[in-house]
């Protein structure tokens, strides 16, 4: 037996035991003739000490770092106990030990806190997981799959498996894909997600269907991006909207009371996307804090309350004016104004320039633009835009989306600043009453918004018959936001095969494209296709959300790096030719 208890199981009232634990050495100490030892494994760490009589094998066999160790011993009160370790009132008095195996000094340091950097740590994943950090993370994400898979079990959802090597379909992001050997010339592609199957269940009669499942996208890679991802895939027949919200805003309550111990008895606020965007700018608002923004101008319409009659060239060539009361800062300094500026004009944001009021407490106000208003003016625009005293109001200027996108990014960077995105304070939403379609400029046509088989609102699918009305169109879809980031989405299907057709039409596709790429969705929904809807969770990204972290990679067991490559595998890489000739292609 290689162990009788693990290295985090021993307490005081197994004072006395003869036990034997097995792990790795996590640092050595030596007082003279005494050693202490910290031993870890999965489950924590227990100090052994080494008492005199084991030097002369100590000095024959030293221990290193990292070495994997057997001891044998009894447990034994510590005269220093460490209160900040659960075993840290014990110690193991080592009677025997044998060296399981050696290890090389690490490539960094195997703790809390390391000095190894991004790349050095991802090529040595198997050590950077025995840190106690990761470990955490990885513990977090096996509690949120189980606390998942049983809520779902306990509503009905059968988990099914469905194929990874399916047809392309480029609708959404880049596929990746697979040639076939038996099949020379033909490809297959990695899913993006088990859309069309799961439909498909729906339609054999399975009417709570769920997987925790691989998906994979071909795409640009960012911190929560990575191109094989982890779904929480749901679908359900016989609903409608409201019956999905309800099922997995249970399923978020119940993930939150099970995993965290938070109790969300409130409903989940809902959203509409319109309002989202304006008040927001973005849809996945942060709503921890409030900070809306004011809309001055839109699509080159003046409010006449605020901006009638005022002589500022800025304002006045301006396709949208937005701002924001940013509470109690109107005692920042013209170094902290001329910071703000210069962020605001970083690439990334892209505005030319910021524009600022202070309200001062007496009931003065301070501007930038002072010339350019009175001090009636200001007075109303502050009342135009909530705005107390004592705040600080910030303004930008110019064409809508760049500068409604960067408002978005200013009232976020502001909410940092001023400390109120606390990552403990668990904020969901349900936005909905998204657009069904949008128009993309490169291409001149008209784009689903979510994907081609989320079905418009019952009451606007005559609306489908024209084109001039597409920009109207609202879909029977919904996104679940938390703390401003976007951790699901969804939405009731098309579920007839007139209606589908319509939807590939509006796309650009013609009746011999749609049955070339979907014929198999579309004969299927002559045979009796229910009414149905789903939804898909990013699993990676709400086990980082619960574990305080924006970024999915450090609660992924081998994650890729920027660039889409595993490092410690030195992945992808070249194959050989004789693979490349069984598959009849050739490198270009």
């Amino acid at each position: 037996m290689y162990r009788t208890h693990t290295c985090g199981e021993l307490r005081m009232e197994h004072a006395g035991a003869e036990v034997t634990l097995a792990g790795w050495v996590q640092t050595v100490r030596k007082f003279g003739s005494i050693t202490f030892i910290d031993l870890r494994d999965r489950y924590g760490i227990t100090q052994l000490l080494f008492n005199e009589s084991l030097n002369p094998r100590l000095d024959q066999t030293p221990i290193g770092r990292e070495y994997v160790i057997q001891v044998k011993g009894k447990v034994l009160e510590r005269s220093n106990k460490n209160p900040k370790m659960p075993t840290g009132d014990i110690e193991i008095g080592v009677d025997d030990f044998a060296i399981m195996n050696v290890a090389s000094t690490p490539p960094f340091t195997i703790e809390e806190e390391t000095d190894g950097g991004d790349e050095l740590r991802m090529k040595y994943r198997y050590l950077d997981l025995r840190r106690p950090v990761l470990k955490r993370n990885l513990e977090l994400r096996y509690k949120v799959n189980r606390s998942v898979r049983n809520y779902l079990d306990t509503q009905g959802f059968w988990d099914i498996e469905t194929p990874f090597l399916i047809k392309s379909t480029p609708e959404g992001a880049r596929d990746f894909i697979v040639p076939s050997r038996m099949n020379q010339g033909q490809f297959y592609a990695l899913p993006q997600s088990p859309q069309t199957f799961k439909q498909l269940l729906m339609v054999s009669g399975y009417d709570r269907y769920y997987q925790i499942v691989k998906c994979f996208r071909d795409e640009d890679l960012r911190a929560d991006r990575q191109p094989e991802f982890t779904q929480i895939d749901c679908e359900m027949a016989f609903v409608e909207q409201e019956d999905i919200l309800n099922m997995f805003e249970g399923l978020f309550k119940h993930v939150f009371k099970d995993v965290k111990g938070v109790d969300i008895q409130e409903a989940f606020p809902r959203m509409t996307w319109d309002d989202a965007m304006w008040h927001y700018g973005n849809d996945k608002p942060d709503i921890r804090f409030e900070m809306k923004i004011k809309n001055a101008k839109a699509n080159n319409k003046v409010n006449a309350e605020v901006l009638n009659a005022i002589d500022f060239k800025v304002f006045a060539e301006a396709e949208s004016i937005l701002a924001i009361a940013v509470p109690g800062a109107s005692e920042y300094t013209r170094k902290q104004l001329d910071e703000l500026t210069e962020w605001v004009k970083r690439p990334q944001i892209g505005m030319s320039g910021l524009v600022y009021v202070k309200c001062n407490t007496d009931g003065t106000y301070k501007s930038s633009i002072d010339k350019f208003f009175t001090e009636a003016q200001l007075n109303d625009f502050a009342a135009f835009c909530n705005a107390n005293a004592g705040d600080l109001i910030l303004i930008l200027a110019g064409k809508e989306t760049r500068t409604r996108k960067a408002m978005s990014e200013l009232r976020l960077e502001m909410g940092n600043r001023l400390g109120l995105r606390n990552p403990d304070d668990y904020k969901p939403l349900w936005v909905i009453d998204f657009p069904l379609f949008e128009y993309d400029e490169e291409e001149d046509r008209w784009v689903a918004r979510h994907h081609p088989f989320t079905s418009p609102k019952p009451e606007q699918i005559g609306l489908m018959a024209n084109r001039e009305n597409y920009g109207d169109i609202k879909a029977n879809a919904y996104d679940i936001v938390l703390n401003g980031t976007e951790i699901g989405g969804g939405s009731i299907r098309i579920f007839q095969r007139e209606l589908q057709e319509q939807m590939f039409a509006a796309l650009g596709m013609d009746k011999e494209e749609a049955h070339e790429k979907f014929g198999f969705l579309l004969g299927a929904f002559e045979y009796g296709a229910p009414p149905h809807g789903g939804i898909a969770f990013g699993f990676d990204r709400l086990c980082a959300l619960l574990g305080g972290q924006e970024t999915i990679r450090d609660f992924i067991a081998f994650p890729k790096n920027n660039s889409g490559r595993d490092v410690m595998l030195d992945a992808p890489a070249a194959v050989d030719k004789k693979q490349l000739d069984e598959l009849g292609m050739s490198l270009k």
